[in-house]
């Protein structure tokens, strides 16, 4: 039976008690087997965690002045949700992320981004305490660089495909998706081995060798 009474508690959750290793072991278990986002995309310190539904969206680069400027960006942005994850991909020329958007993301309900590319607006981004996962900072400005196209939308990074609703989880670590058909029974997997690998880590402290506790516990 699942330890949450809703979605908000099952992040709540898995802030509190999840790691990605633990999860990343778990998806792999089950044959879900490239999770993870590419290892250059990084918390913007190290303390951030993430927990929620991604809203996928999909931008391309441009090279000039546009009709509209940045294309659907603020559409994608206004649309956003309780508990969901901006998630973005296709443009490289430029920040993809910054003040103003952290903003009106986080008034929205949204519980952080996520963004194959750059960020800017650091001190400003960090000031609202909440969650952004970048490749790192670069203030280039976007407005003549890069559109947004799509949203809700299938988009891959890396090695994964992220469709709308599917959870994204990320720390120091990394940042990884769970398909949404299969989040709650990802999560309470990684909740049981989470506590195992408590008992294990015990084990060894008290002088068990990594063979014995690997023999009893089936954890390393």
């Amino acid at each position: 039976m699942a330890e949450w009474k809703n979605e908000t508690e099952m992040f709540s959750l898995m802030k509190a008690k999840l790691y990605t290793p633990v999860v990343g072991d778990i998806l792999d278990a089950m044959g879900y087997t490239h999770q993870f986002m590419p290892p250059y995309i990084r918390p913007l310190k190290d303390e951030m965690k993430l927990a929620g539904k991604a809203c996928p969206v999909l931008e391309h680069d441009v090279f000039g002045v546009q009709e509209k400027p940045f294309g659907l960006l603020t559409e994608a942005l206004d649309q956003l949700e309780k508990n969901e994850i901006y998630v973005a991909t296709g443009a490289h020329n430029s920040a993809l992320w910054g003040e103003i958007l952290t903003a009106t993301a986080k008034s929205r309900g949204s519980v952080g981004a996520v963004v194959d590319g750059w960020h800017r607006d650091t001190p400003q981004v960090l000031s609202q305490n909440w969650p952004v996962f970048s490749q790192g900072c670069w203030a280039q400005d976007s407005s003549i660089r890069t559109n947004v196209v799509d949203f809700r939308c299938p988009i891959e990074i890396g090695q994964v495909t992220i469709e709308n609703g599917d959870i994204i989880f990320g720390d120091i670590d990394g940042v990884l998706v769970i398909p949404g058909q299969v989040a709650e029974e990802v999560i309470e997997k990684a909740l049981a081995k989470a506590a195992g690998e408590k008992v294990v880590r015990k084990a060894i402290e008290a002088g068990m060798s990594a063979t014995a506790a690997f023999e009893k516990y089936g954890i390393l």
